[in-house]
């Protein structure tokens, strides 16, 4: 039986913070790196953060989050890139960084209660 001060443990996790936040970051900081090969780099790393995040809204099911970071992840793929301007895909980091964000702070696992 726990007593007064015996902390507990919390109902879920924010798994999902550290990796939204950083895709956020990326897409910002690879704004000026749009029309450079440098871009190759920011295409994998939104891409890969965009799955990432896909993977923690399948376990807090928040599936309706999935519209949002299945686009990312396809428009920054880095092995078949889309054939946007340099304006447009500007236009579109922005957007992604704010999908980022909110996913970063609305996704929470549910605590696993098997231990």
């Amino acid at each position: 039986m726990p007593g007064p001060h015996t902390p507990q443990q919390p109902a879920f996790s924010r798994a999902a913070l550290a990796p939204g936040l950083l895709g956020a970051i990326v897409l910002l900081a690879g704004l000026a790196l749009v029309s450079s090969d440098w871009y190759l780099y920011v295409r994998y790393a939104v891409s890969i953060l965009a799955l990432i995040l896909c993977v923690f809204a399948g376990q807090a099911r928040l599936w309706w989050w999935l519209a949002g970071l299945i686009p990312v992840a396809v428009v920054w793929n880095p092995v078949w890139p889309l054939p946007l301007g340099d304006l447009v895909l500007q236009g579109l980091a922005i957007a992604g960084a704010i999908v980022f964000v909110a996913a970063a702070v609305t996704i929470k696992i549910p605590a696993d209660t098997r231990r």
